[in-house]
């Protein structure tokens, strides 16, 4: 019986993924021409992710200034659900199902989507973010510190996620992983999911 539902933010919660490549798009653009394509290589990774491979040694000191203009376009950014999300996790919790974002993201970036989600809170049961964390995805400590938070095995949970390195610790955690179709194709997270939808319309645990 499933107790916990986790998801990851972006491309499972939100329909972002589209956004985040214009933004890497261009920034790649600006430091690695001769690289094209490269914003399609690095999604599902971290900001630390990133920067340690394509933005450290001679661009490290460029880090600050991507920075703030991630911030500046995560503020302005449109912040809308996948399909079917509100009607599934408004049924999981009439189940009794616990709820949680266990995302990357960090605390500056949650307050974009509360601002324009005032109702997002109350949504989940827990938000976990990246200053939750002693390590990024897709080592499991995310996920299996959620599941301490509710006190649930690893058994007990599933995971919903959309990234490769997300679906990679969801299954390191031990548990249920469900792919979003949302980044990548469905025939390419198989491997990495024991089940694949590209939305939540009809869908139920």
């Amino acid at each position: 019986m499933i107790k916990a539902a986790l998801f990851d933010l972006d491309g499972v919660v939100f329909d972002t993924e589209p956004q985040y490549t214009v933004f890497w798009a261009q920034e790649c653009r600006r430091y690695h021409p001769d690289h094209p394509g490269l914003e399609n290589e690095i999604k599902g990774q971290t900001l630390v992710q990133i920067f340690d491979r394509w933005f450290s040694g001679s661009l490290a000191t460029e880090q600050k200034a991507i920075v703030e203009r991630l911030n500046a376009y995560e503020r302005q950014m449109s912040y809308d659900y996948v399909a079917g999300f509100t009607t599934f996790i408004d049924d999981l919790r009439r189940q009794g199902v616990k709820t949680a974002v266990v995302t990357s993201s960090n605390r500056q970036k949650m307050e974009a989507v509360y601002a324009q989600h005032p109702e997002f809170q109350k949504l989940f049961d827990a938000i976990l973010t990246s200053e939750d964390f002693d390590h990024s995805k897709p080592h499991p400590d995310c996920y299996l510190k959620a599941a301490a938070r509710f006190g649930c095995q690893p058994a007990d949970c599933v995971v919903f996620e959309d990234s490769f390195n997300g679906l990679r610790a969801g299954r390191a955690a031990a548990m249920r992983v469900v792919g979003l179709a949302t980044t990548n194709s469905a025939e390419a997270i198989r491997p990495f999911s024991d089940q694949q939808i590209a939305d939540y319309r009809g869908f139920g645990l």
